[in-house]
């Protein structure tokens, strides 16, 4: 699995959704089999995304379509501040515990 991992700061959660929302065909259009989006629990002005792709050439596509299509035009991107911090990551390894495995028993 590969991921393309988006952070960047934001000035309003709910417009900055509302854009994320917008794009979701072409999300689908690129590969993206699943997204997630997350904020940090001391800072809800900063989002982390990570979308997953099945090749990382697609990741990179997308990636090139974020910065010239969508984070070039402030209207596309309402809400965005900064430049996002991105990486396409490999997934090497990945399980999921039980709870008992979470809780060290």
């Amino acid at each position: 699995m590969i991921t393309l991992h988006i952070e960047h700061p934001i000035t309003d959660y709910t417009v900055w959704k509302a854009a994320f929302d917008r794009f979701a065909d072409a999300r689908r259009d690129a590969g993206v089999l699943r997204h997630q989006v997350r904020r940090p629990v001391d800072d809800p002005a900063y989002v982390v995304v990570d979308l997953s792709f099945a090749a990382t050439e697609q990741a990179e596509g997308f990636l090139d379509f974020l910065r010239t299509r969508v984070w070039a035009n402030p209207e596309r991107a309402p809400a965005l501040t900064g430049t996002p911090a991105t990486r396409v990551l490999v997934t090497e390894e990945e399980s999921r515990g039980s709870v008992e495995e979470a809780e060290g028993a």
